[in-house]
């Protein structure tokens, strides 16, 4: 046991940086109401959490080679518990943003590539791959956990009690800390790159906000946007101008790098083909995965009217069998390769996404949503089992932090990515389906449709029926044509979450692609 108690110290600490993605997620409802806000302002934070990790996830594994890992590790973990107790006793959103968003997403960025980098030099060979399975498959029971606890702790106390009961684990883990045996601190020659710090991670920051904004400020034609170009939304633009940012800081990095001098990122690294495709698979997942999340848990509290904590228990299938993939999934590396297991992961998840599309109904049948989100777990799992083992065996020992660092990165840019991105397709799908719904009826009045259209223009929110019910009486809108107006908003619900996940189902297939470099062969661990 005294072997496995380092693995238990870093498994306690990945649970705990993805538990309060699903505790909010879950909790969207509530935090509109404490703090008096929309849908897409709690979307906004949320992103805004895991864009703050991936943008600084690659300087936080720099940090790590400077400092050490052990010790970066224990910085980042105590920067993590300040975050969690300004976020439990957050008054405002805003404060909100800030202890959860910024700090807990600073702490996290130093946490997880020193944690990944701790794995893979604590375990070798056959130890390693079981390693990597844990902690894949903790990954996913926190972020199906959460719900099930978050739900429970918001419905019947208060979501802030999870969060100061991280801070207390956090001073467990760190009391905890000289359980897992630290290499000799050499990292002190590395220097920190500031100037690619700051625009990889204003770049990363625009196209995930362009990403973000695009329903309600409008792809193409302006909506809510705060400025326009030529009669154009400023969505594009600012998506090009982070793109043009990425761009600047690769020219930077290669510079620094043909100089001899230390770089944020040695691109060099990519050339490797495996590491690569790793990367990429990383990015898929967690983008499939984190729109799932925010996309299924607004279907059953907004249109099925669940609470926190109901909707915590019929997420509780992905933990159990993401949990039981990706410890299973380590054991099948002695029989099968990566790039197998990877790719029948995929084809689990597809069907696992075609059988929710045909469970969205405006009344839920527990038990096939249930089964489905349980294939969708065992999808995921193998993912989890295979692709971190893979990232960090594609390096050497001294580049490990630095595939941490990517490795997070990618990661964490598919949690934005895939927020926002299903975020902002659910409520454009929305909408488009509402006027196609009002535009065909001949039992709404000309006048109201010009009102309506009016008020979708001015940009929709995801909303339960009733809020929408008390809107158009506050409009006046008359019984007859509000009731027309309430089926229609009802169905264009379904047929925006239906989209929304057929898009996950889209990036599912899409990501085959991205398996062609994966080990054909039973995996070989560098040491």
């Amino acid at each position: 046991m005294e072997h496995w108690r380092a693995l238990a110290v870093l498994g306690a600490a990945q649970f705990l940086m993805v538990l309060d993605t699903a505790v909010m997620n879950v909790s969207i409802s509530q935090l509109v109401k404490d703090f008096h806000t929309e849908v897409t302002a709690i979307q906004a934070v949320i992103t805004l959490y895991a864009l703050v990790m991936a943008a600084f996830m690659i300087t936080g594994g720099k940090i790590g080679d400077k400092l050490g890992r052990r010790r970066a590790f224990g910085i980042g973990l105590t920067v993590y518990g300040v975050g969690s107790v300004v976020t439990a006793s957050a008054p405002v959103l805003w404060v909100l943003a800030l202890g959860w968003s910024v700090v807990e997403g600073l702490g996290a960025a130093m946490v997880l590539p020193a944690l990944a980098a701790l794995v893979a030099g604590s375990y070798q060979g056959r130890d390693r791959a079981v390693a990597y399975g844990v902690i894949g498959g903790l990954s996913g029971v926190g972020i199906a956990v959460g719900p099930l606890l978050g739900g429970w702790v918001t419905t019947y106390l208060t979501w802030r009690l999870v969060f100061a009961g991280e801070a207390v684990v956090v001073v467990i883990i760190l009391l905890l800390l000289r359980w897992i045996d630290a290499p000799p601190d050499t990292g002190a020659r590395v220097r920190l790159d500031a100037v690619g710090s700051v625009l990889s991670a204003a770049g990363l920051a625009l196209v995930v906000l362009g990403v973000l904004q695009s329903s309600s400020w409008g792809l193409v034609h302006p909506r809510k946007s705060p400025f326009t170009v030529l009669g154009f939304s400023a969505t594009l633009f600012v998506i090009a101008a982070g793109a043009v940012l990425l761009g600047l800081f690769t020219a930077w990095e290669r510079r620094k790098e043909a100089r001899g001098e230390d770089p944020l990122v040695r691109f060099g690294l990519l050339r490797l083909p495996t590491l690569r495709s790793g990367l990429a698979m990383l990015l898929t997942q967690s983008t499939i995965l984190l729109g799932l999340f925010f996309v299924v848990p607004l279907y059953l509290q907004v249109v099925q009217g669940f609470n926190a904590f109901q909707t915590g228990l019929r997420l509780l299938p992905v933990s159990i069998t993401m949990l039981i993939a990706a410890l299973g999934g380590s054991a099948l590396t002695r029989v099968a390769s990566p790039r197998r297991l990877v790719r029948v992961g995929l084809v689990v998840m597809l069907v696992a996404i075609v059988w929710l599309l045909a469970g969205i109904k405006p009344k839920i049948d527990n038990l096939p949503f249930a089964l489905a989100m349980g294939v969708l777990g065992l999808g995921m799992g193998l993912l989890a089992s295979q692709l971190g083992n893979v990232v960090q065996s594609s390096v050497g020992e001294s580049e490990r932090s630095e595939a941490g660092g990517l490795q997070n990165t990618a990661q964490q840019l598919g949690s934005s990515l895939g927020t926002a991105l299903i975020g902002a397709i659910l409520i454009s799908a929305l909408a488009g389906a509402f006027n196609k719904q009002i535009a065909g009826n001949p039992q709404i009045s000309d006048a109201v449709r010009q009102q309506v259209g009016i008020a979708v223009e001015a940009g929709v929110q995801f909303v339960p029926t009733a809020q929408v019910q008390t809107g158009l009486a506050k409009a006046a809108v008359p019984p007859d044509q509000a009731q027309q107006l309430l089926n229609a908003y009802s169905a264009a619900q379904l047929d925006g979450l239906k989209i929304a996940i057929l898009t996950t189902g889209g990036i599912t297939l899409a990501g085959f692609a991205f398996t062609r470099h994966l080990p054909a062969e039973r995996l070989v661990t560098k040491t």
